[in-house]
């Protein structure tokens, strides 16, 4: 059996502009994001660190790593999901997220579940 077939971990995204909550004169833009996390491989694993890579379209680029996720570490038996919505602030109407999760498998090895990048945007502003 392949590590692939033991941890398989997917992560699916939504985004959404907040636009109550951003001020596009200050640029000042807030989005949000929900993240599903399934657990499609044959082991157990446990979330445990968040890497985040944040670019705005000026290339400013914020690095994000903390533990866990809106203040859990969920363990996801295969099979299983967790979804949780966080948010972040740009100072440009467009910008992209890319990033990983450190998680820990129930032999005991950790592997880095990948994050593909995706894109922030305010309405209109691609097509």
């Amino acid at each position: 059996m392949t590590d692939s077939q033991l941890n398989n971990i997917t992560v699916e995204v939504e985004t959404h502009y907040i636009e109550e909550q951003s001020f596009p004169d200050k640029n000042y833009f807030v989005f949000a994001y929900t993240i599903t996390i399934r657990n499609m491989g044959q082991q157990s694993a446990q979330l445990l660190t968040r890497h985040w890579v944040i670019t705005d379209s000026n290339h400013k680029v914020q690095e994000v790593r903390g533990d866990g996720v809106v203040g859990e570490q969920p363990t996801l038996e295969p099979g299983e999901q967790f979804v949780y919505t966080s948010g972040t602030m740009l100072e440009t109407s467009v910008g992209t997220m890319k990033g990983s999760y450190l998680m820990r498998a129930d032999d005991g090895s950790k592997f880095d579940a990948p994050i593909e990048e995706f894109v922030l945007s305010t309405p209109r502003v691609l097509h």
